[in-house]
């Protein structure tokens, strides 16, 4: 696999012809055995998902989340701020000392993935509405219709630093699924499913950058998936999700 990151794109509009752009910048990259990985900034600026503070007079419970951070930090909050994140959020897992909360897609990050950088026309950048037909719409409209994930930049439980993933995809399987396959010692595995279309996002994030030097396409080239069978679960469910069972239960107190 071989990748290459797509230069010139520019900043992008809203109702900019994405797959037309990625294509003219692509250098004839694109067919059905490359995958182009798209960073969700340009997909929301062309489906016009800028928006301005003002667009969300803070609630009750936004001001008292607003107030309780700014206590913690010691920084200024604006509650209106607070209150795109509850309304972007199906669930809101941590109020304090940061905002992580669930997406209306399914994906679990900070501040539900709203983006303060690299906006120039706006307060705010929001993640895709539904990033998954975001990255089906794209992959049609391309010549070859390559497959297509969108990518976010995430941070981790338990390790410091962010990296990219995977928030949309098409054309591909989510992960390939090794349980009931056999290592090296001929021990059956039981639980390995290699989560895909994350290590394609955080491969592709190593060129897109970040800050004002990022480069918002790539393309992998010469990718293959392998014979071994994938699924589209990415997400985990509230039911197997025993990190979420326990922050459900827990609360931030300053010492």
């Amino acid at each position: 696999m071989e990748l290459l990151a797509v230069e010139g794109i520019g900043e992008v509009q809203a109702g900019t012809d994405l797959a037309g752009l990625l294509a003219e910048h692509s250098e004839n990259d694109l067919g059905p055995e490359n995958v182009v990985c798209v960073a969700s900034t340009i997909v929301s600026k062309a489906e016009d998902r800028g928006v301005d503070l003002a667009d969300f007079p803070a609630g009750p419970r936004a001001s008292e989340i607003a107030a309780r951070l700014e206590d913690l930090t010691g920084e200024e909050k604006d509650p209106r701020f607070a209150q795109a994140v509850l309304e972007e959020s199906t669930e809101v897992l941590i109020e304090a000392p940061f905002l992580l909360a669930e997406t209306r897609f399914g994906h679990v990050t900070v501040n539900a993935g709203i983006d303060r950088s690299n906006t120039p026309d706006t307060d705010l950048l929001l993640l895709p509405k539904r990033p998954a037909e975001s990255a089906a719409r794209v992959r049609s409209a391309l010549p070859g219709s390559p497959p297509v994930v969108v990518t976010d930049t995430s941070g981790r439980p338990f390790r410091h630093g962010q990296r990219g993933v995977a928030i949309g995809w098409a054309g591909l399987p989510a992960s390939r699924d090794w349980r009931g396959e056999r290592d090296r010692s001929g021990r059956e595995l039981d639980v390995t499913v290699q989560c895909v279309v994350d290590e394609l996002a955080a491969a592709a994030n190593l060129l897109m950058g970040e800050g004002s030097g990022g480069t918002p396409a790539v393309v992998a080239r010469d990718w293959e998936f392998g014979p071994v069978d994938g699924s589209d679960e990415v997400f985990r469910a509230v039911e197997t999700d025993f990190v979420r069972q326990a922050l459900r239960g827990w609360s931030y107190v300053r010492d």
